[in-house]
């Protein structure tokens, strides 16, 4: 007999999504492979989010509140999972994630990696899991959440400088660039995510200082957020945001365009992160 988890809806907010998404399915009596089946995902998933071990996101609220006449019920939850999730981050970065939530633009410039709002999971473990494995899985999962943002009615437009360096320094292993980079390249015919490569060859540029993030909104002063170890420090100081606002435009000016820029991630992802073949063509072990 299946062992079934009982939930405590009192819980966390994740925990009450997934028992009322339980309950409602068991309303209509489906198992979870039909109601998988319905809306195009697996049972698999639906399991793992009624026992709150996966996120939801909206599009999967959407089509579950469809599926099951739910009049919309699990698209408002979500929307406070996403809050409660945010209020996990360490506290110095729990700012910063509002403000990626309010954004309506964001300029971001990376050195040395892809950014957490378009990291994958494997790619996202691998950072997170450096130097310290604990809560592992609920760290990663609280940053991958992060990027429901991109997923909004109305997104904010994102423009990510990466410098070549992010697609050589090989973290999490080889498959998992080639994930990664393959993740990048998704982006490609979106166009409100602008992914520009700052290539070696740019030699002397405005972003030697290090990484560097711009939010601007509808109504409120732009923000500039750069962080050190353990600590991040977001600054609407007229002078700061006019002289990065300024080195953004000429990081943006000194990388390669939308389109070499993705030639470059997949000439990267295909040598040197592509599976080496034997004589036969199979992958070498």
């Amino acid at each position: 007999m299946t062992h079934i988890n009982i939930l405590d809806p009192g819980a966390s907010p994740l925990d009450y999504y997934g028992f009322e998404l339980r309950r409602h399915r068991e309303s209509a009596g489906l198992t979870q492979r039909q109601l998988g089946d319905i809306v195009n995902y697996t049972g698999s998933l639906v399991g793992q989010i009624e026992t709150a071990r996966k996120l939801p996101t909206p599009e999967f609220s959407e089509r579950v509140d469809a599926a099951l006449g739910t009049g919309g019920l699990l698209s408002r939850l979500v929307g406070l999972v996403g809050l409660v999730m945010r209020s996990q981050l360490p506290a110095w970065f729990q700012q910063v994630a509002e403000l990626e939530a309010r954004a309506v633009e964001i300029c971001s410039f990376q050195t040395h990696m892809v950014l957490g709002l378009l990291q994958t999971d494997a790619y996202a473990r691998a950072v997170l899991g450096a130097l310290d494995q604990t809560d592992l899985d609920d760290r990663t999962a609280v940053r991958l959440a992060r990027q429901r943002i991109l997923e909004k009615g109305e997104p904010p437009v994102f423009w990510a400088v990466l410098s070549e360096a992010a697609l050589h320094q090989e973290i999490g292993g080889p498959k998992t660039m080639r994930e990664q980079l393959a993740h990048l390249l998704s982006f490609e015919d979106n166009s409100r995510i602008n992914i520009q490569v700052l290539p070696f060859s740019a030699g002397e540029h405005a972003g030697l200082q290090g990484s560097f993030d711009l939010y601007r909104f509808a109504s409120d002063r732009t923000i500039v957020y750069t962080e050190s170890y353990g600590s991040g420090h977001p600054t609407a100081s007229p002078d700061t945001v006019k002289d990065c606002s300024l080195r953004y435009d000429h990081l943006r000016a000194s990388a390669l365009s939308l389109r070499d820029s993705a030639e470059l991630i997949r000439r990267a992802m295909e040598e040197r992160y592509g599976e080496q073949r034997d004589s036969d063509g199979g992958p070498v072990a």
